[in-house]
C-alpha cells in the first residue's frame, strides 16, 4: 500500500503520464503496488472503473473527485468504466455511516439510474471506441447470482477477523451502532464487481472515495484469489476545505450535478464562494486548465483572486452544464451584485395567488427557498442582519410577504440570491 505521503515525485518519477497528472493535480489518497500500476499505465490501455450506487436521482459534489479521476484517465488515453450500483444499492454501503442507508424500492431504483446517467454524459466520452467510456450496471449480474453458489465460491474467501479489521465496519461496531448482516455482505458484493469486472472489460484498476478503500483492497484480493491475476487501487482524498468543513454541503443542503437538482446559477455560486485558500487547490481538481496556467493565481490577493474564483465557478459549470449556462450564471450574478436588482436566471420561488393574500412568513420562505436549512437557521440569519428583501435588511423573521412585496428579490448575504413571484 502506498499514501499520499509517500507519493513524492522528488522519490520517484513515475513514468506514466497519467499518475504524473492524478498525483500533481492532488486526485491521489492511497494506492496499492504504485509501481506495478505505473508500468501498466506505461504499456497499454488500462480500463479502470469506479461505482456509484444509485441513492439518489444525482450525484452531488463529493462525487466529483472521482468523476474528475475517470475524466483525467480518459484525457491520457485510458478506458473509464462508471459501473452504476442497481444491484448494490439494494442494500446500500454502510462504510462510515452511522446507520443503514433506505430501503429503496425497484422503480425508485431505476428512476435514480437514469438521472446518474446523465452526469456522466458531460465528464466523460462514450463508444466503442478503445478509449470510449461505457456504463455497466451489476444489477446484471448481482440479480442472476444464487446464494448457495455464492457462498460456495466467492464467500469462502474471505475472513470474517479481516472483514472486521477494516475501518468501515469498525467504525460502526465501535460506536456500538447497528450493523445489519444485510449491510455486512455489501463489501463482498463490491468485490465481486471487480472480479467481474476484470473478467469482462478487462479492468485493472478500481478508483474510489478514501472511504471505499477496505471494499477495493477486498477486490483485489478476491481477483487474485480466483483469477491469479494482479489488479489495483486506487482512492482519492476525503476532501474539506481549508476550515474544515466537509466539501460539497452548503446550509440548503447537498451541491447536486443535475440541473434539476440545483440551478446552474447556484452551482456557479457555490464555486464562486470557495474560501481564498482553497482556491488554487480546487482549479487543480476541478478544471481542466494546465497547471502553469494554475500556478499563477498560487499568490493571488484582492481583485486577482476574485478573478480567480470567478474562473474557478466558469471553467467548473462549464464542465457540469455547458459553457453556455456557466456564461448564463457569471452574466446573473453581475446583474445582481452590481445592479441590486432582480435579474432574470435568478432561482425562483413561486408563490400562488392565496399564499400572496394570506401572506407568507419570511422565515418559512427562507427555507423554503433553499437559503436556509430549517427555521431556527432562518432566524439566526434575519437576526444577524443577514437577510435582505430588495436590497433593505429585513430584520423581522415573521413579517409576512404580502402583495406589496412581490415580484422581489429575497437575498441571504452577499451572494445568494432567489426572485419571489407569483404563479400566473
Amino acid at each position: 500500500m502506498t499514501t499520499a505521503s509517500e507519493l513524492s515525485l522528488d522519490q520517484t518519477e513515475p513514468r506514466s503520464s497519467i499518475l504524473k497528472t492524478l498525483i500533481k493535480r492532488g486526485y491521489v489518497n492511497q494506492a496499492t503496488n504504485l509501481a506495478g500500476l505505473d508500468d501498466a499505465f506505461s504499456t497499454g490501455i488500462v480500463p479502470a472503473y469506479a461505482g456509484f450506487d444509485a441513492t439518489a436521482d444525482s450525484l452531488h459534489v463529493g462525487h466529483l473527485l472521482v468523476i474528475m479521476s475517470l475524466r483525467r484517465l480518459q484525457q491520457a488515453g485510458h478506458k473509464p468504466v462508471v459501473l452504476i450500483g442497481g444491484g448494490t444499492t439494494r442494500i446500500g454501503d454502510p462504510s462510515f455511516r452511522s446507520e443503514a442507508r433506505p430501503m429503496l424500492s425497484e422503480t425508485q431504483i431505476a428512476a435514480n439510474v437514469e438521472g446518474i446517467r446523465n452526469v456522466f454524459n458531460r465528464f466523460l466520452t462514450f463508444g466503442d471506441g478503445s478509449t470510449d467510456a461505457i456504463m455497466v450496471n451489476n444489477a446484471n449480474w448481482l440479480g442472476g447470482l444464487h446464494w448457495i453458489d455464492m457462498l460456495r465460491d466467492i464467500g469462502r474467501h474471505f475472513s470474517v477477523n479481516r472483514m472486521l479489521s477494516f475501518d468501515s465496519v469498525k467504525s460502526r461496531l465501535e460506536k456500538l451502532e447497528n450493523l445489519s448482516f444485510l449491510e455486512f455482505n455489501y463489501m463482498i458484493l463490491q468485490a465481486y464487481d471487480f472480479l467481474e469486472l476484470s473478467q469482462r472489460v478487462r479492468c485493472r484498476l478500481q478508483m474510489g472515495g478514501a472511504d471505499q478503500w477496505g471494499n477495493i483492497v477486498s477486490g483485489i484480493d478476491l481477483v487474485r484469489r480466483i483469477a491469479a491475476e494482479e489488479v489495483f487501487g486506487l482512492t482519492t482524498p476525503l476532501l474539506t476545505t481549508s476550515s474544515g468543513a466537509k466539501m460539497g454541503k452548503t446550509a440548503a443542503g447537498a451541491v447536486w450535478l443535475n440541473a434539476d437538482r440545483l440551478s446552474p446559477y447556484d452551482y456557479w455560486q457555490f464555486w464562486r464562494n470557495t474560501e481564498d485558500a482553497d482556491v488554487s487547490r480546487f482549479l487543480r481538481l476541478f478544471t481542466d486548465l494546465p497547471l502553469d496556467e494554475i500556478g499563477s493565481f498560487d499568490r493571488s490577493r484582492g481583485a486577482e483572486l476574485n478573478a480567480a474564483k470567478e474562473r474557478l465557478a466558469n471553467e467548473a459549470t462549464a464542465l457540469a452544464h455547458g459553457e453556455e449556462a456557466a456564461r448564463q450564471a457569471a452574466q446573473t450574478a453581475r446583474q445582481a451584485f452590481g445592479q441590486g436588482t432582480a435579474a432574470d436566471g435568478l432561482p425562483t420561488v413561486v408563490l400562488t395567488s392565496a399564499e400572496i393574500a394570506e401572506g407568507v412568513i419570511l422565515a418559512d420562505l427562507l427555507v423554503r427557498a433553499g437559503l436556509a436549512a430549517s427555521k431556527s437557521e432562518a432566524r439566526r440569519a434575519i437576526a444577524g442582519r443577514g437577510t435582505r428583501l430588495d436590497g433593505e435588511i429585513v430584520e423581522d423573521a415573521e413579517r409576512r410577504i404580502n402583495m406589496l412585496c412581490v415580484p422581489s428579490r429575497l437575498s441571504l448575504g452577499r451572494k445568494r440570491h432567489v426572485v419571489i413571484r407569483i404563479a400566473d
